[in-house]
């Protein structure tokens, strides 16, 4: 047991350390997928939860308990709808988004959006009123005022940010429903560990599991980093 595990281990960091053009393509295909959805559900997500945090309107309390249910949502539970909205058959059928790596990204921005929305609305939610109508009273605008409430808030809306990365990279079940496993074209890191584990072929996957805790551990001593910077 300790032989094999040994052996694989070493010929997946063979692999990592010798550019094995299938294992960085993986590795490519899951940073782009998961960097755009982030992207994508933060230029949403926080706007989104600034306004949860500072205004009262109707629907206000059920929007947050749609997204505070959304964050439980299984995986498959969105790949399942997606499939059926971009089948052939279905709504946007005609856009040939299945088993595409934008499919993927989608159900990626699907899935951490509400964990975006309700990470900084806690952060947000802790701030005191006044850093807003202070700044307004000093005749700042709203989106003013809005930015200096979110700096206020920045290393919550950081490390959100990197909560939603770690969720969204991890992520296997909208991958392989989504994006089908087609190697070369959206084969991610977990779908292809999954694969790889079925094969019983464990170098390639215990690669891809090196690579994916280098991701995580980089992220978090990115964070670090700035909260101790910007901290000061």
């Amino acid at each position: 047991m300790w032989d094999m595990l040994t052996d694989s281990l070493l010929s997946g960091l063979a692999m990592i350390f010798g550019g094995n053009p299938e294992l960085y393509l993986i590795v490519f295909v899951s940073l782009r997928c998961t960097a755009i959805a982030c992207l994508m559900a933060s230029c949403i997500g926080i706007p989104l939860a600034f306004c949860l945090a500072n205004y009262e309107f109707r629907g206000r309390r059920g929007c947050i308990l749609l997204l505070n249910t959304l964050q439980a949502l299984p995986t498959v539970v969105v790949g399942l709808f997606l499939y059926i909205f971009i089948s052939r058959r279905g709504i946007l059928g005609p856009l040939d988004l299945l088993y595409t790596w934008k499919a993927i990204t989608i159900g990626q921005f699907i899935l951490i959006l509400p964990l975006v929305t309700m990470f900084v609305l806690a952060a947000l939610s802790r701030l005191d009123e006044r850093y807003r109508l202070t700044a307004l009273t000093l005749g700042a605008s709203e989106r003013q005022a809005a930015f200096a409430v979110l700096r206020e808030a920045r290393f919550a809306v950081v490390a959100a940010l990197c909560a939603a990365f770690g969720r969204g990279i991890a992520e296997v079940g909208v991958s392989m429903m989504l994006g089908g496993n087609i190697k070369g074209f959206t084969r991610t890191m977990t779908t292809a560990m999954a694969l790889e584990y079925d094969k019983g072929e464990f170098t390639l996957a215990l690669a891809l599991g090196i690579v994916l805790l280098a991701v995580s551990f980089i992220l978090n001593c990115g964070l670090a980093v700035f909260q101790g910077r910007t901290g000061r």
